[in-house]
C-alpha cells in the first residue's frame, strides 16, 4: 500500500531485481535460511496445464514465496542440509562435491505431498537481448533430439506458451528454456517474485488463496514500466574477454574444444534481425552456448518436467562473462542451484550427455585442467 512503488506482495521472495540478480550477475547461494537472496524454489504438481506447462499446485502457484507483508503469512520456509562427498582426478589430487537436501515447512496450509520442487539461483542478465535476436531456426538447427550423429550429444529446443501471442513458441530464457521472450520473462518475474501485477499478469499471484485481499488495484505497473524494465535487460552488454592472448588460456581453448565441451557450449552466433531494436541486429556474439535442452545426467536432475523439458533436462547455460563472477559478485557459485564453488566442482558435476567430457576432465593433468579453467576465467 506504500505511495511510492507500491504493490509489492503481499507474499513475495524479494523486492527488486538487484536483490537476485546482485549487480547484473550471478546470484551467491545463499550463506543462511534467513536471507534467500536469489534462491527460489518452483513448484509443480505431476500432470501438465492446459498450455503444456508445469502444473500449479492448488494454493501455492508454482513458485514458494518465503516472504510476505506485513499482516499476512508467507507461503513456507526453506531450509537446506549440505551433502559433500569427496573424490579424486585420476592424478590422485582430490575435489569435493556438494550438493542441497531442501526442506519446506512451516506452511501456511497444508503441504501436498506429491509436489515436484526444483531450486533455482538467479542468473545473470547480461546480453540476453541478443540472444533474442538469433533466428529461431539457427538455434533448432543445432538441435538432434534423436542424435543422428552419433556423437552422444542430442540437444533440442523446448517449446513454450507465450501469453502474448496465445501459442507455443521457441523457449529461450531460464534455467530449462521456461520462457520465449525477455517481457514474459520480466513480467512473470514482477509477478512470482516480487508480488507485482502488470498489464501482461493482471492477476494476483496470490489470487487462490485464502488471504487474498480483494482489492482492486491492479494492475500495479503500468505498460511503460514492464517495457523499460525489459529493455533494460535486453540492453545489456557482455563484458570483453580477458587474456585471450595468454599461452594457458590458448591452450585451454584448444582442450575446450578435444573434450567436446563445444558441442553443447556453442562458442558463436550470428544475430538476425531483432524486431523492435536495430543495436540488436547482425551481430556476431560468443555466448558459449546453443540455447537447447540436454539431458545433464541424474546428479544434476531436478525430476521436474517444464512444457518440452524433462526432469534430466537443462538449457545449455552461457559461459560469457562467467570469468567474472566473483569481482562482480563476490562468489564462485555456479549450476542452477548454486551448489558449485568453483568451476571445477561445476564441471565435474556434468553427467548425462556430458559424461564423457567430464570423465576426459578428470584425466587430464593438473596443468592441463588449470589451462582449462584460465580459458572459461577469460571469457
Amino acid at each position: 500500500p506504500s505511495v511510492v512503488n507500491s504493490g509489492l506482495g503481499p507474499i513475495f521472495n524479494q523486492n527488486s531485481c538487484e536483490n537476485c540478480h546482485v549487480a547484473n550477475g550471478k546470484s551467491p547461494f545463499p550463506s543462511s535460511p534467513s536471507e534467500l537472496r536469489g534462491l527460489l524454489v518452483r513448484l509443480s504438481l505431476p500432470g501438465k496445464d492446459n498450455n503444456g506447462g508445469p502444473l500449479e499446485v492448488p494454493g501455492f502457484g508454482g513458485q514458494l514465496q518465503t516472504k510476505a507483508t506485513y499482516g499476512k503469512q508467507a507461503e513456507a520456509s526453506l531450509s537446506w542440509k549440505e551433502i559433500e562427498e569427496i573424490k579424486s582426478y585420476l592424478d590422485g589430487e582430490k575435489y569435493s562435491l556438494r550438493k542441497f537436501e531442501f526442506d519446506i515447512y512451516n506452511s501456511y496450509i497444508p503441504w501436498p505431498s506429491n509436489v515436484l520442487t526444483s531450486a533455482r539461483i538467479a542468473p545473470a542478465v547480461i546480453g540476453l537481448g541478443l540472444f533474442e535476436a538469433i533466428s529461431a531456426s539457427d538455434i533448432i538447427g543445432f538441435a538432434d533430439p534423436t542424435d543422428l550423429d552419433g556423437d552422444g550429444i542430442s540437444g533440442r529446443p523446448n517449446y513454450v506458451w507465450n501469453d502474448q501471442t496465445q501459442q507455443k513458441e521457441l523457449g529461450r530464457f531460464g534455467w530449462k528454456a521456461g520462457q520465449p521472450t525477455l517481457l514474459q520473462q520480466t513480467a512473470a518475474a514482477y509477478n512470482n517474485d516480487m508480488g507485482i501485477t502488470s498489464p501482461y499478469f493482471p492477476k494476483e499471484n496470490f489470487l487462490q488463496q485464502i488471504q487474498y485481499d480483494k482489492l482492486i488495484d491492479d494492475p500495479e505497473i503500468d505498460e511503460a514500466t514492464l517495457k523499460a524494465a525489459t529493455f533494460y535487460t535486453q540492453s545489456l552488454a557482455v563484458p570483453k574477454r580477458r587474456n585471450a592472448a595468454n599461452p594457458d588460456v590458448k591452450k585451454g581453448k584448444a582442450l575446450f574444444s578435444k573434450l567436446k565441451c563445444r558441442a553443447c557450449h556453442r562458442p558463436n552466433f550470428t544475430t538476425g534481425q531483432h524486431p523492435e531494436f536495430p543495436f540488436l541486429s547482425l551481430q556476431t556474439i560468443y555466448p558459449y552456448t546453443d540455447l537447447l535442452l540436454h539431458d545433464m545426467g541424474d546428479g544434476l536432475a531436478d525430476n521436474r518436467p517444464d512444457f518440452e523439458a524433462s526432469g534430466n533436462e537443462w538449457r545449455t547455460p552461457p559461459l560469457w562473462g562467467i570469468g567474472l563472477t566473483n569481482i562482480v559478485g563476490g562468489h564462485s557459485n555456479f549450476l542452477h542451484d548454486g551448489r558449485a564453488r568453483n568451476l571445477e566442482e561445476a564441471i565435474m558435476w556434468h553427467g548425462g550427455e556430458a559424461e564423457k567430457s567430464k570423465e576426459a576432465f578428470g584425466k587430464l593433468p593438473k596443468s592441463e585442467r588449470e589451462s582449462l579453467i584460465k580459458f572459461l576465467e577469460s571469457l
